[in-house]
């Protein structure tokens, strides 16, 4: 890529990056959530010759490099172009949000209608929708997608009918594997008329185009670490890793990135032995979420993740923690059953809210939440 570093404070990708704490953050977009052991390893090399060694995934299934100097940003963006992680420009990039469930089969058509969703969305009459905007193929016999972002979704009926859904509405259209790309996008095309975000012209009342008449499957919980028929499920604490992890991580399989910060390592049939790695559902770590927070993130408040570390043991079985260094909630987006929100003045503790909700409390210091969040739960 040519030209000055454009630096932006929303949605960074790897053609448009933008600048933290820390560096500039570059946004992988790994085709169709997928990346083979050759790009895996390429990543950590890059991610350790370019920037500091840290990578983040993300509840959209990218992955995040950090800390890269501005200098060293397009001897980076070669790397990866190497690899074939690099879209033909920004446009591009800027439409291809598109999650695939990480435990599809060879024979239930995700793998296919993704590729056929990303060429599509390639061509210069795609809809020119948000970097926000996404789309989901969750074409198991039963969902796992319907909590991760996805404005536009195909999913199946518990026949087993393919279905055009979109996000937060409970009826899908019947479609086609031949018909199944057009009608997303005849659906992206359709929410650009009507405003931006699905989710937000729903909540309006705008009446969706007709055949939205077959019920969806009810949403299924997040899936935990473990063995499953695709390959291994790894978790990692706030979902970050350095590149000597991800190095040896390639060693193990091709990646599978899901929207729940973990990664699945196709085709593997035992856990690995990893230190680094959280391979047991009971594991505490997995109960709280933190972004990155002060320093590494101008915005943030305060440190946070090892607030959330020292918090972790206090959050009961089944229930979330949510560690925000400021009100826009990045780490999570949804409510949590407790949220400590950083402030200028402290930290706010939310329950059942987002991390910009109202709290219950405010002002509280952080060396006194241990024993607070005994008290509150």
């Amino acid at each position: 890529m040519s030209g000055a570093v454009k630096i932006k404070g929303w949605c960074p990708g790897a053609l448009r990056p933008m600048m933290s704490g820390d560096g500039l953050i570059v946004r992988i977009r790994p085709p169709a959530g997928r990346l083979d052991q050759r790009q895996t390893a390429g990543i950590a090399a890059l991610a350790d010759r370019f920037g500091n060694g840290i990578i983040d995934l993300s509840n959209r299934a990218n992955v995040q490099l950090r800390g890269i100097a501005k200098n060293r940003y397009e001897a980076l963006i070669d790397g990866l172009r190497s690899l074939g992680l690099i879209d033909p420009d920004r446009v591009v990039e800027s439409r291809r949000n598109i999650l695939v469930t990480p435990f599809r089969s060879a024979d239930d058509a995700s793998g296919v209608i993704a590729a056929q969703l990303s060429s599509m969305l390639a061509r210069p009459d795609a809809p020119d929708v948000s970097a926000k905007f996404g789309y989901a193929v969750d074409l198991g016999a039963k969902p796992v997608l319907q909590d991760a972002p996805g404005d536009v979704r195909l999913e199946r009926a518990a026949d087993g009918t393919l279905l055009l859904c979109a996000a937060g509405y409970f009826l899908g259209k019947p479609v086609s594997h031949d018909t199944a790309v057009p009608q997303m996008l005849s659906l992206a095309r359709w929410s650009l008329e009507h405003g931006t975000r699905m989710s937000r012209i729903l909540d309006k009342g705008t009446p969706l185009p007709d055949g939205f008449d077959i019920a969806r499957q009810s949403v299924a919980s997040v899936p935990e670490p473990g063995i499953y028929p695709a390959g291994v499920l790894v978790a990692t604490a706030f979902g970050q890793l350095d590149a000597a992890t991800l190095s040896d991580i390639a060693g193990l399989g091709a990646l599978r990135v899901t929207p729940w910060r973990m990664l699945l390592i196709e085709g593997a049939t035992s856990l690995p032995r990893r230190a680094s790695l959280i391979c047991s559902p009971a594991d505490p770590m997995l109960r709280v979420m933190a972004c990155i927070g002060a320093p590494g993130c101008t915005q943030g408040h305060a440190g946070t993740r090892d607030l959330a570390r020292d918090l972790a043991k206090h959050v009961p079985v089944g229930q979330t923690l949510h560690v925000s260094g400021c009100a826009k909630g990045c780490a999570f987006p949804r409510a949590a059953n407790f949220t400590m929100t950083a402030t200028s003045a402290g930290f706010d503790l939310i329950r059942d809210g987002t991390a910009d909700a109202t709290p219950e409390h405010t002002g509280l210091s952080a060396r006194d939440l241990p024993d607070f969040l005994k008290k509150v739960h």
